[in-house]
């Protein structure tokens, strides 16, 4: 099983990574992708995107998810790591809203999986224990679908409260690289870089942004160990 951990730049040969720091939708406006190229990425969440009230932030999702969607190939694939949060008492099924921008772009979804992040009979508050995994194409000849696990009981290891897991990171991965011919992940939210060090891993390019130079840092140095 791989672990996340904090080591220097990757040595002459390995995959390349990218990381930028600015604003996400700009970036990915002033850089248009080309075949090769999946989005794995999680959309920040309403706490994350304090200039923006509830409303705000929930007409600001569905328009950086069809963003996302518009900005890969015909052929390419997106993929959303959404968990479900609850405001002024009200649960906010993110899966909805990734779908909502699914259908104004015109996009397929190719898969829809639940990765718990608490065990079973977990009783949950502000945040679910459980994520949402999409995969979304405007094309479905882009990539084929193999027969896999609708629901997995452990996303896997976390370098952050947020992180998407290690074994969700995977999972995207090999798909868009075994499935969708794939060779470059681009994460336009990519925090601390989970996503690109396990694309890394597994021999794929990574393209990551973010608007916080803390968290570019640290991005820069994710790495992954056995």
């Amino acid at each position: 099983m791989v672990v996340a951990s904090a080591a220097p730049a990757q040595s002459v040969g390995s995959p390349r990574r990218e990381v930028h720091c600015a604003e996400a939708l700009g970036w990915l406006a002033l850089h248009p992708s080309a075949a090769d190229h999946a989005v794995i990425t999680s959309l920040p969440d309403f706490s994350e995107v304090h200039e923006l009230d509830l409303d705000g932030w929930r007409a600001w999702f569905v328009g950086a998810a069809r963003a996302v969607i518009d900005w890969v190939s015909p052929d390419g694939v997106a993929i959303f790591f959404q968990t479900d949060v609850r405001k002024q008492g009200v649960w906010i099924d993110k899966s909805y809203l990734v779908l909502s921008a699914a259908e104004a772009t015109g996009a397929r979804l190719l898969f829809h999986k639940i990765m718990c992040r608490e065990p079973p009979g977990t009783v949950s508050h502000g945040r679910a224990g459980y994520s949402h995994l999409l995969a979304l194409s405007k094309s479905a000849s882009g990539a084929r679908v193999s027969q896999s696990p609708d629901v997995l009981a452990d996303a896997g290891f976390k370098p952050t409260e947020k992180a998407m897991g290690v074994t969700a990171c995977e999972l995207a991965c090999r798909f868009v690289r075994d499935e969708a011919a794939a060779r470059v992940v681009v994460d336009p939210f990519c925090g601390a870089g989970t996503i690109l060090a396990v694309a890394n891993a597994l021999g794929l390019d990574a393209v990551g942004v973010d608007r916080s130079a803390r968290c570019c840092k640290a991005a820069r140095r994710l790495t992954l160990g056995a």
